[in-house]
């Protein structure tokens, strides 16, 4: 029993804990990244930009239907979450802001981003921290076997999506071969039919 639990532990260290990127945005320039997001699925975000002065950066996070999820002028540091209703592409997009006679300069942007069972697990660990040591595992470990369970029904749905794909494809497939040979069936009788007048015409065959 305590060996299974220092593995759960162990695999509980070693499950990724989020997604930073570092990137520089150019004066007047704009950036966006994309990212896919599961149906009801929470995801948070950290950001970090330098300051220069005379310009500004604000930012803004869009579905792939254009509708706004959040945004925000004038940003410095701060945080961001929101929850998709479906499976969808989202994009956030830095854009700076900044005079037109000034030369400018980049800003070096960091942006932090942690989704679904990962978004929920930094809050775990921050009630985590105010429990007693036996009770923080606990939590970790409920933590650990609801992300095991999602993933399993991410597969879940994966696999009936396939399977459903694979089944309309062979009924396309069967449909298109019946065609096929109906329409071959019908080209072979046509040409017997008219080599046959024909022969006749030409009084070859009786």
């Amino acid at each position: 029993m305590l060996k299974s639990y220092i593995v759960l532990l162990t695999i509980l260290g070693c499950v990724p804990k989020l997604h930073g990127i570092r990137f520089h945005l150019t004066p007047n320039g704009r950036k966006c990244l994309k990212e896919d997001m599961q149906a009801n699925q929470l995801v948070k975000g950290e950001y970090e930009v330098s300051d220069v002065p005379g310009q500004i950066v604000n930012y803004v996070v869009r579905d792939s239907k254009g509708h706004i999820l959040s945004q925000k002028e004038r940003i410095t540091k701060g945080k961001f979450s929101f929850t998709a209703e479906v499976y969808e592409t989202y994009e956030i997009c830095f854009t700076s802001r900044g005079g037109a006679n000034q030369p400018g300069a980049n800003h070096e942007v960091s942006l932090i981003t942690k989704k679904g069972i990962e978004a929920k697990r930094s809050d775990a660990l921050g009630e985590a921290a105010k429990l007693k040591p036996i009770e923080a595992d606990l939590k970790r470990l409920e933590v650990l076997s609801d992300s095991i369970v999602l993933d399993f029904e991410l597969m879940r749905k994966r696999e009936e999506e396939m399977r459903d794909t694979n089944e309309k494809t062979n009924s396309r497939v069967l449909i298109y071969s019946v065609f096929s040979i109906c329409c071959l069936l019908g080209l072979a009788t046509w040409q017997v039919l008219y080599l046959r007048r024909f022969f006749r015409i030409k009084k070859l065959i009786d």
